[in-house]
């Protein structure tokens, strides 16, 4: 009898002590205040937001949930045009912000979007894009108007086209064209005798479906897809790879300060976690439109001589186009050799 009351208390104890332990909270990594930051950015989830939805995991998980960051899709906080101005006014703390869609508000960073820069890989493109986005006439232009630094880029990859109808198989094809393309790539399709549309991405599927529009150019392959243009599509280029235009993360400095040091160092840990969630998303993506592209839609593949020859036309004389319409605003030399030092 004593035994079996000895069994009992000691049973009661162990189940006391086991609810005990399940009901206390976890340790946070790094401790500190509640924070919660808003994020925008238009459309859906994607490759593209990859980076963004890693770092609110892992801050997250680090804090406890103390530190989080919500991202607002479909452009829920402000239109993306807006996204400099509702940082400015303490809408959000962050947002994705791409230069060609407002360039007036930031033309200096706009070198960026360059077409036919040199940038060879993922990492030489991160290299270029943290040094432009540090540049003293950069980070000048973005905090003395907006309050705001670059944080990270989101490494959009080169662009191809996409199009219906006839498909310019020559370089000569694209003359009369009307093609959706931004930044310095609508300077060098203008120079092959395109019209040029600047549309947003999220008005590019109808305009190709009703036919405002003969081709559309996105980062290649993850925006067509994303973006569903493959499925209105009947042919795409693969080589042309002509640019891409820089549209990074972007936070609000005010925001920025007030997290204590121990959350800014957490987030420089995510950025390079994010980085290397954009490499994974880009990648997975192309080993799966590729092989259906290939095979439901024409393939358009240019020879070595007429890339040359696009380069030749859509290169240099853009860089110098860009380089004289600034000479007056800022050192656009500086800017455009900067971007040449760091591709070395």
């Amino acid at each position: 009898m004593k035994h079996g009351k000895m069994m009992v208390l000691a049973l009661a104890g162990a189940a006391f002590t086991w609810g005990a332990f399940a009901s206390t909270p976890a340790v946070a990594a790094v401790d500190g205040p509640k924070v919660k930051w808003k994020f925008n950015v238009w459309g859906k989830r994607r490759a593209f937001t990859e980076d963004i939805e890693t770092w609110a995991k892992h801050v997250k998980a680090q804090t406890n949930g103390k530190f989080t960051i919500k991202v607002f899709y479909g452009d829920q906080l402000g239109g993306r045009k807006q996204n400099l101005d509702n940082l400015k006014a303490g809408v959000f703390e962050g947002g994705k912000v791409c230069w060609a869609y407002h360039p007036g508000k930031n033309q200096s960073l706009t070198v960026l979007n360059l077409p036919f820069l040199p940038v060879k890989n993922f990492d030489m493109q991160r290299k270029v894009a943290e040094t432009i986005h540090n540049h003293p006439i950069a980070k000048k232009e973005l905090e003395s108007k907006w309050g705001v630094f670059a944080f990270s880029s989101s490494q959009l990859p080169q662009y191809e086209f996409m199009g219906r109808g006839p498909s310019p198989d020559k370089l000569t094809g694209w003359k009369g064209m009307t093609v959706r393309a931004l930044g310095g790539l609508a300077d060098a399709m203008r120079r092959l005798g395109s019209s040029i549309s600047t549309m947003t991405a999220t008005e590019v599927y109808q305009a190709l479906d009703r036919g405002a529009a003969d081709a559309v150019s996105f980062p290649s392959t993850y925006a067509h897809s994303a973006y569903k243009i493959d499925e209105v599509a009947e042919w795409f280029t693969s080589n042309l790879s002509p640019g891409t235009n820089d549209c990074p993360n972007v936070f609000s400095m005010k925001a920025w300060n007030a997290l204590p040091p121990q959350y800014q160092k957490l987030m420089n840990e995510a950025k390079e976690m994010g980085y290397a969630a954009l490499k994974a998303a880009y990648g997975a993506k192309d080993k799966i439109n590729y092989p259906r592209w290939r095979a439901n839609l024409k393939e358009i593949k240019y020879t070595d001589a007429e890339l040359a020859s696009f380069r030749k036309v859509g290169g240099q004389p853009v860089y110098d186009d860009w380089v004289s319409k600034n000479a007056g605003k800022f050192d656009s030399k500086a800017m455009l050799d900067a971007v040449f030092a760091a591709a070395k």
